[in-house]
């Protein structure tokens, strides 16, 4: 007698296989894209924040423009960057809307802004940051 594996049974392990690894497939998907979306708002969270901790700092008005491809801190808006970094496009991620501008006052306050929202968004999974114009920040799923 032959020692070995029969072709159904070959090819019953082989369809088991691809099943149980279609499903960890997609669930590895969905964790990366919440990863990158999590990492994306902490990313601009933290610009925020540092963009209104040197606004005190430095006592003068800064402005921190968002945009897909790059964060940037600025004394005034055409002025060199004080501050940058890569926007959340880097990691595809893609941020909803227009580039956003923030004016910090030397007081921590942003101007001109009531509230404000920023979607982000990779696969399936979606981070909105709310930012009042107090200077709060909230990250809602």
């Amino acid at each position: 007698m032959k020692q070995g594996f029969t072709l159904p049974e070959v090819m019953l392990v082989l369809a088991v296989s691809a099943i149980l690894l279609g499903i960890g497939v997609t669930n590895l998907v969905r964790a990366m894209d919440r990863l990158s979306v999590d990492a994306a708002a902490g990313q601009l969270v933290a610009a925020h924040q540092r963009a209104r901790m040197m606004a005190i700092a430095r006592a003068q008005v800064l402005t921190l423009l968002v945009d897909a491809d790059s964060l940037r801190i600025a004394a005034p808006p055409s002025a060199p960057p004080l501050w940058s970094a890569s926007g959340p496009s880097r990691s595809g991620v893609s941020l909803e809307g227009p580039a956003r501008r923030f004016t910090f006052s030397p007081e921590g306050f942003t101007l001109g802004l009531s509230n404000a929202s920023l979607h982000l968004q990779r696969g399936s999974t979606r981070r909105t940051i709310v930012i009042s114009r107090l200077g709060r920040v909230r990250v809602t799923h």
